[in-house]
């Protein structure tokens, strides 16, 4: 299982802070506030990174074409959620990497025409970059803030390149 990124510790203070629109609030204001969002913005797919984002978006009536989860919250292993999607995929993706597995699978996903769950054995926090540079324009990637809501991104030329340059930053490895 090839790495090919690593964290920097620079890199990890930089992505503590969202990547989009920070939505903060309560689960009932953020659902509310996202609802109004897409009804505006129109996003042509969703993609959820993380448990309870992805838990969240399907209990509200949104269907993502990826959902990223790793059956942890906090870090924290949870219950399994159910989430409906025409395909299961598994890869490894170890905390503060991005496995090159992991990418492909995301790029291999949202270029297909199905649902997609993939569980991660490891950890789901960075693969929000790869999704984000995978992702079609005018589509949102949306991931946990934890402790103050959720991150919307919306995909645009300008917020993969610079998704590509942060990506370029990180340390890389051929190494598995």
């Amino acid at each position: 299982m090839p790495t090919k990124y690593f964290l920097t510790p620079e890199l990890r203070i930089r992505l503590k802070q969202p990547l989009g629109i920070l939505i903060r609030g309560s689960f009932v204001d953020t659902m509310r506030k996202l609802r109004e969002l897409a009804e505006k913005e129109k996003p042509l797919s969703i993609v959820a990174v993380g448990d309870t984002v992805s838990r969240n978006l399907v209990e509200n009536g949104f269907a993502p074409k990826l959902s990223i989860i790793d059956n942890k919250c906090m870090r924290k292993n949870t219950r399994p959620i159910k989430l409906a999607a025409d395909e299961t995929v598994y890869v490894k993706n170890p905390q503060g990497t991005i496995t090159d597995e992991a990418e492909k699978t995301i790029t291999n996903a949202l270029q297909g025409k199905h649902s997609v769950k993939m569980i991660v054995d490891g950890e789901e926090d960075l693969l929000a970059l790869p999704a984000i540079v995978s992702a079609t324009d005018n589509s949102f990637v949306i991931y946990g803030q934890p402790y103050d809501g959720i991150v919307v991104v919306k995909i645009t030329p300008e917020k993969k390149a610079e998704i590509k340059a942060i990506l370029k930053s990180m340390e890389t490895s051929s190494k598995s």
